[in-house]
């Protein structure tokens, strides 16, 4: 399911000891890693190898250019907790013409502690879209909460 949420500023709730900034592809080896301990294996990817591989992809553009304007990642310390990578524009011919949210994840460690808001809010400036499992509630409902509907 396609949900699209038009531009509107989100208060961006804070969350104690979280940074968020831009990600760069010196961030590619702590990205995959948790891209592949934030889902069950073969739900995004099988292997940490895998992981990696998609991540560089995500980097050199197979899923549409990176915005670094509207992607971020969020480090507690100098562990990678969270991450939401938004390209300009999403390859595949159902998607809308606005940037697009590839990936939302955060470490299960740190799952409903705010991480996946704060990130949201990031991009809440501007009119965005993503794919969802509409099986998948909880996000869902989170992706509901920040103004996403059908579209």
């Amino acid at each position: 399911m396609i949900l699209l949420r038009p531009a509107a500023a989100v208060p961006t709730p804070p969350v104690p000891g979280v940074v968020l900034r831009p990600p760069t592809v010196e961030d590619t080896q702590p990205l995959a890693q948790l891209y592949y301990d934030s889902y069950d294996p073969g739900i995004a990817s099988s292997t940490p190898e895998e992981a990696l591989e998609d991540i560089t992809l995500t980097f050199e553009g197979g899923y549409g250019v990176l915005d670094p304007t509207l992607s971020r990642l969020a480090w507690q310390a100098d562990r990678l907790v969270g991450a939401l990578l938004v390209v300009e524009r999403a390859p595949w011919p159902d998607t809308p013409d606005c940037p697009f949210v590839i990936e939302l994840f955060t470490a299960r460690s740190h799952r409903r502690q705010g991480i996946a808001k704060l990130l949201l809010s990031a991009c809440s400036e501007a009119t965005v879209a993503l794919r969802v499992d509409p099986d998948n509630k909880p996000a869902v409902r989170l992706y509901g909460s920040f103004g996403f509907q059908e579209g």
